[in-house]
Protein backbone atom coordinates (compact mmCIF):
# COMPACT_ATOMS: atom_id res chain seq x y z
CA UNK A 1 0.00 0.00 0.00
CA UNK A 2 1.25 2.97 -1.32
CA UNK A 3 1.84 5.83 2.09
CA UNK A 4 -0.22 9.03 2.26
CA UNK A 5 2.97 11.17 2.85
CA UNK A 6 4.02 9.80 -0.49
CA UNK A 7 3.24 11.95 -3.43
CA UNK A 8 4.29 11.29 -6.71
CA UNK A 9 3.75 12.85 -10.08
CA UNK A 10 2.38 11.96 -13.39
CA UNK A 11 2.05 13.80 -16.91
CA UNK A 12 0.39 12.28 -19.41
CA UNK A 13 1.08 13.46 -23.11
CA UNK A 14 -0.76 13.21 -26.49
CA UNK A 15 -0.06 15.66 -29.71
CA UNK A 16 -2.87 18.63 -29.00
CA UNK A 17 -3.66 17.79 -25.09
CA UNK A 18 -7.58 17.92 -25.96
CA UNK A 19 -8.42 14.86 -26.67
CA UNK A 20 -6.45 11.45 -25.42
CA UNK A 21 -4.32 12.97 -22.62
CA UNK A 22 -6.87 15.10 -21.05
CA UNK A 23 -9.03 11.84 -21.16
CA UNK A 24 -5.81 9.97 -19.37
CA UNK A 25 -5.92 12.91 -17.00
CA UNK A 26 -9.18 12.91 -16.24
CA UNK A 27 -9.92 9.03 -16.00
CA UNK A 28 -6.86 8.36 -14.07
CA UNK A 29 -7.88 11.10 -11.41
CA UNK A 30 -11.76 8.82 -11.26
CA UNK A 31 -9.51 5.66 -10.84
CA UNK A 32 -7.51 6.96 -7.58
CA UNK A 33 -10.55 8.71 -6.30
CA UNK A 34 -12.99 5.46 -6.44
CA UNK A 35 -10.04 2.81 -6.24
CA UNK A 36 -7.23 4.63 -4.41
CA UNK A 37 -8.36 7.93 -2.40
CA UNK A 38 -5.46 7.78 0.44
CA UNK A 39 -2.79 8.05 -2.78
CA UNK A 40 -1.71 10.92 -2.94
CA UNK A 41 -0.50 11.67 -6.91
CA UNK A 42 -0.47 14.78 -8.88
CA UNK A 43 -2.09 14.44 -12.16
CA UNK A 44 -1.63 16.72 -15.29
CA UNK A 45 -1.65 16.26 -19.26
CA UNK A 46 0.44 18.33 -21.48
CA UNK A 47 0.95 17.79 -25.74
CA UNK A 48 4.32 17.55 -27.50
CA UNK A 49 2.97 20.49 -30.11
CA UNK A 50 1.32 23.85 -29.18
CA UNK A 51 -1.48 23.74 -31.46
CA UNK A 52 -4.33 24.32 -28.96
CA UNK A 53 -2.42 25.91 -26.01
CA UNK A 54 -4.86 27.71 -23.66
CA UNK A 55 -8.11 25.93 -24.95
CA UNK A 56 -10.57 22.85 -23.42
CA UNK A 57 -10.12 19.41 -24.52
CA UNK A 58 -12.64 18.72 -27.53
CA UNK A 59 -16.13 18.46 -26.52
CA UNK A 60 -16.55 14.83 -28.03
CA UNK A 61 -14.03 13.58 -25.63
CA UNK A 62 -15.87 15.99 -22.63
CA UNK A 63 -19.33 14.87 -23.13
CA UNK A 64 -18.06 10.49 -23.88
CA UNK A 65 -16.32 11.14 -20.45
CA UNK A 66 -19.30 13.12 -18.91
CA UNK A 67 -21.38 9.52 -19.83
CA UNK A 68 -18.88 8.07 -17.55
CA UNK A 69 -19.14 10.53 -14.21
CA UNK A 70 -15.37 11.90 -15.32
CA UNK A 71 -15.69 15.88 -15.79
CA UNK A 72 -12.36 17.48 -18.21
CA UNK A 73 -13.83 20.82 -18.11
CA UNK A 74 -11.37 22.86 -16.25
CA UNK A 75 -8.41 21.61 -18.14
CA UNK A 76 -6.49 23.92 -20.66
CA UNK A 77 -4.34 22.30 -23.62
CA UNK A 78 -0.24 23.25 -22.59
CA UNK A 79 2.56 21.81 -24.43
CA UNK A 80 5.62 20.26 -22.49
CA UNK A 81 8.20 21.85 -21.34
CA UNK A 82 12.03 20.65 -20.57
CA UNK A 83 11.30 20.83 -17.05
CA UNK A 84 8.73 18.76 -16.69
CA UNK A 85 10.70 16.09 -17.14
CA UNK A 86 12.38 16.85 -13.98
CA UNK A 87 9.01 17.79 -12.36
CA UNK A 88 7.19 14.78 -12.97
CA UNK A 89 8.26 11.04 -12.16
CA UNK A 90 6.26 9.58 -15.07
CA UNK A 91 5.97 11.50 -18.28
CA UNK A 92 3.53 8.79 -20.31
CA UNK A 93 3.25 9.38 -24.18
CA UNK A 94 -0.48 8.08 -25.28
CA UNK A 95 0.91 6.17 -28.50
CA UNK A 96 4.65 5.30 -30.22
CA UNK A 97 5.08 8.66 -32.17
CA UNK A 98 4.69 11.17 -29.12
CA UNK A 99 7.07 8.64 -26.78
CA UNK A 100 9.97 9.29 -29.37
CA UNK A 101 8.84 12.50 -29.68
CA UNK A 102 9.01 13.45 -26.12
CA UNK A 103 12.39 11.16 -26.09
CA UNK A 104 14.38 13.72 -27.92
CA UNK A 105 12.23 16.13 -25.82
CA UNK A 106 13.82 14.97 -22.86
CA UNK A 107 17.61 15.34 -21.47
CA UNK A 108 18.58 11.90 -21.60
CA UNK A 109 18.70 11.63 -17.52
CA UNK A 110 15.04 11.65 -17.62
CA UNK A 111 15.01 9.12 -20.28
CA UNK A 112 13.35 6.32 -17.85
CA UNK A 113 10.58 8.58 -17.01
CA UNK A 114 8.98 8.31 -20.04
CA UNK A 115 6.81 5.30 -21.03
CA UNK A 116 3.91 4.67 -22.60
CA UNK A 117 0.82 4.18 -21.36
CA UNK A 118 -0.65 1.14 -22.79
CA UNK A 119 2.62 -0.75 -21.66
CA UNK A 120 0.43 -0.77 -18.54
CA UNK A 121 -2.70 -2.62 -19.80
CA UNK A 122 -0.55 -5.62 -21.94
CA UNK A 123 -3.21 -7.49 -22.07
CA UNK A 124 -5.12 -5.28 -24.65
CA UNK A 125 -2.73 -6.64 -26.88
CA UNK A 126 -2.22 -2.22 -28.16
CA UNK A 127 0.53 -0.18 -27.42
CA UNK A 128 -1.08 3.12 -29.18
CA UNK A 129 -4.39 4.76 -27.85
CA UNK A 130 -5.27 6.23 -31.17
CA UNK A 131 -6.19 9.84 -32.28
CA UNK A 132 -9.71 9.50 -31.97
CA UNK A 133 -9.45 13.95 -33.76
CA UNK A 134 -10.60 12.85 -37.35
CA UNK A 135 -13.05 9.65 -36.47
CA UNK A 136 -16.42 9.38 -35.25
CA UNK A 137 -17.89 9.65 -31.83
CA UNK A 138 -17.25 5.41 -31.30
CA UNK A 139 -13.53 6.84 -31.08
CA UNK A 140 -13.82 8.73 -28.36
CA UNK A 141 -15.48 5.41 -26.43
CA UNK A 142 -12.24 3.34 -27.49
CA UNK A 143 -9.97 5.89 -25.95
CA UNK A 144 -11.53 5.44 -22.45
CA UNK A 145 -11.94 2.54 -22.79
CA UNK A 146 -8.21 1.83 -23.51
CA UNK A 147 -7.27 4.77 -20.62
CA UNK A 148 -9.30 2.68 -18.07
CA UNK A 149 -7.62 -0.58 -18.78
CA UNK A 150 -4.06 1.31 -18.63
CA UNK A 151 -5.30 3.36 -15.35
CA UNK A 152 -6.04 0.19 -13.27
CA UNK A 153 -2.61 -1.01 -14.75
CA UNK A 154 -0.76 1.97 -13.77
CA UNK A 155 -2.33 2.35 -10.58
CA UNK A 156 -1.21 -1.56 -9.70
CA UNK A 157 2.15 -0.36 -10.97
CA UNK A 158 2.12 2.56 -8.78
CA UNK A 159 1.62 0.45 -5.50
CA UNK A 160 3.94 -2.29 -6.27
CA UNK A 161 7.13 0.18 -7.70
CA UNK A 162 6.44 2.30 -4.06
CA UNK A 163 6.42 -0.92 -1.90
CA UNK A 164 9.51 -1.77 -3.73
CA UNK A 165 11.04 1.84 -2.54
CA UNK A 166 9.56 1.46 1.30
CA UNK A 167 11.18 -2.49 1.86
Amino acid sequence: MMETTESQQILFVCMGNICRSPAAEGVFRKTLEDRAPEVLIRVDSAGTHAYHVGEPPDSRVCRAAERRGIDLSSQRARRVTEDDFRVFDLVIAMDELNYALLMELSPSEYHDRVRLFMDFAPQVGSRNVPDPYYGGSTGFEEVLDLVEEASLGLLVYLRGSNSRKAS
